[in-house]
């Protein structure tokens, strides 16, 4: 293959390993640029990112990935040597600003990472490229490797793919979970350790496929709430299971984006309000209730936490009003210092989402005018039937800002 099939080939491949807050909308389009995607960094900043493999060329088995070594399809590979050139050259042209380089396993991790390691080592050093690379750790590297990724990467990580190894187990058969962990935990290690570390600047990540196994939110979420904690990861990423032709699981039904949707909006609970996974409401199944995000069933299910008298309330209790988010409930806290805030506009011009706080709250000792439809939410007898009442269109998903 030439360059341009190669990019084409291992930049397709790459679509499902995510890399930030990746989407379809504002991608280059052209030929060339299909596989540069907007990611934003941990600092705030979008960058475009070339997202491609070094190989697609697989010894493992996944039962639901594109390169698994059984399906039949054309495998191609980089050279280390090539691709940093490639990316300079995109670099130069001011059609990316950043690498994510992943790939497929292929004679041994560490023959694999080894090269992808002197990919970036040749842009450091060859072409003193200074911005954002975000090298992929794969299943199986050894100390020596991961250690040399941190040292030339902004960013690592691993996919765990499943929260449980019996989960696991049904999607990667060959995959042990405890061996997928260990680089997790000698990355926090080596951040740890005061060495010098590129790494530092946005940490380690992980990505789990959900629904091909028929693992419950409830575990995700719990999994996700420990790596935090224990292993102090950056982001926590989710992918819908997409079922792929010629794979083992091209049959079985795709997982709903909105179920995605609804994990994001949780882990965002995590990181930024503080919330534990004790504190969700889950269906009988262990699921989140797609009807509604999980703060607005959260506040449905503790009505006796309301309402919440803004001019007076900390900033914990305002985080637990929906549509109140860290942003405008600092902004409140700022802003009632000045005069006792008195209606639903004096909310909105500080950022609250009004329309959804109202049923949670008072103003100056007086409830605000809201949709009945909400109220009668809080009074039902069962979380479902609140939900039923709150359900929401697709333009009014949330992320609590």
């Amino acid at each position: 293959m030439d360059t341009i099939e190669k990019v084409q080939t291992l930049g397709e491949a790459a679509r499902y390993d995510l890399c930030g807050a990746c989407g379809e909308s504002h991608r280059v389009k052209d030929d060339m640029g299909r596989w540069i995607y907007p990611a934003a960094l941990p600092d705030g900043k979008t960058v475009k990112l070339l997202k491609i493999l070094l190989t697609n060329a697989c010894d493992n088995n996944c039962l639901y990935c594109l390169n698994r070594k059984d399906r039949d399809f054309p495998r191609t590979s980089f050279k280390p040597e090539e691709l940093a050139y490639l990316f300079d050259q995109l670099y130069r042209a001011e059609m990316v600003q950043g690498l994510f380089l992943s790939s497929a396993v292929h004679g041994s991790p560490d023959r694999t990472m080894e090269q992808m390691i002197a990919t970036a080592e040749i842009l450091r050093r060859k072409y003193l490229y200074r911005g954002y690379i975000h090298l992929k750790i794969l299943p199986g590297a050894s100390w020596g490797c991961v250690e040399r990724a941190t040292q030339v990467a902004d960013r690592v990580s691993v996919n765990l793919e499943a929260p449980r190894q019996k989960w696991l187990r049904r999607l990667s058969p060959d995959k042990e979970l405890d061996d997928l962990l260990a680089p997790l935990r000698w990355v926090k290690h080596l951040l740890e350790d005061g060495g010098e570390r590129r790494v530092r600047r946005a940490g380690q990540t992980t990505q789990f496929v959900v629904g091909a196994a028929g693992e419950p939110d409830k575990e995700i979420l719990q999994t996700t709430e420990r790596l935090y904690r224990e292993l102090k990861l950056a982001r926590v990423y989710f992918s819908a299971f997409q079922p792929l032709e010629g794979t083992p699981l091209e049959d079985r039904p795709a997982t709903p984006l909105l179920r995605e949707h609804r994990l994001y909006q949780t882990d965002f609970l995590f990181r930024k309000y503080g919330f534990s996974p004790e504190e969700l409401v889950f269906d009988e199944e262990g699921n989140l209730p797609l009807e509604a995000d999980p703060k607005m069933v959260w506040a449905l299910n503790h009505p006796h936490f309301f309402p919440v008298e803004v001019n007076r309330a900390t900033k914990e209790e305002l985080l637990q009003v929906p549509g109140i988010g860290p942003k405008s409930a600092r902004r409140i806290i700022k802003g009632r210092r000045l005069g006792r805030l008195r209606t639903l506009e004096d909310l909105q011009r500080l950022g609250a989402v009004a329309k959804r706080a109202a049923p949670f709250i008072t103003l100056g000792g007086k409830r605000p005018a809201f949709q009945l439809s909400l109220w009668d939410a809080l009074s039902a007898k069962t979380p479902h039937k609140a939900l039923a009442t709150l359900a929401l269109p697709p333009s009014e998903l949330v992320y609590y800002g």
